[in-house]
């Protein structure tokens, strides 16, 4: 992991490049990655959030893609919130990541919404061509600190 120390709060950004296995083992570990940077770092974006389409992300890149090969979770936060990617190795574009599907996902299954909650809930996402694959992203914004009744600022804003 590369990056400032876990006490560290970032200045400008702070990144964190990771393999993970080509495997649904993948998802849980993703979760916990990017909820415990954004913790520790005291990270204003929102971990809820982060860490859910983390795990689409993650999961969509497991269940897609073919081969052993490990996949790979970036983290990035800057000032103005946190950057996520995850690089595969298909060089295929993800279905409708960037424009709304023409239907709307069937109620009665169980897949199909992963990328519908990632343009929903997302500042932003897409994805690129990245060394012998692509890399599916989204950035969510700086959540601003939030008053305690009584006047006091919580210190880690929004958990």
């Amino acid at each position: 992991m590369n990056g400032p120390a876990v006490h560290d709060r970032p200045s400008a950004s702070a990144s964190w490049r990771i393999a993970l296995p080509h495997s649904a083992a993948a998802v849980p570990v993703a979760r916990a990655l990017v909820r415990t940077a954004l913790a520790e770092l005291e990270h204003r974006a929102d971990l809820d959030t982060a860490e859910l389409l983390t795990a689409e992300l993650v999961a969509n890149a497991v269940e897609h893609t073919s081969g052993d090969g490990p996949i790979e979770l970036v983290l990035v936060l800057l000032p103005t919130g946190c950057q996520v990617e995850v690089h595969d190795p298909d060089p295929a574009p993800p279905g409708d990541l960037t424009r709304p599907p023409d239907l709307p996902p069937d109620p009665w299954q169980e897949h199909g919404r992963g990328l519908l909650l990632i343009r929903s809930l997302s500042s932003a996402c897409g994805h690129r061509p990245a060394g012998s694959g692509k890399a599916v992203w989204f950035t969510l914004p700086a959540v601003p600190p939030q008053w305690r009744p009584g006047g006091e600022l919580l210190p880690d804003g929004p958990r």
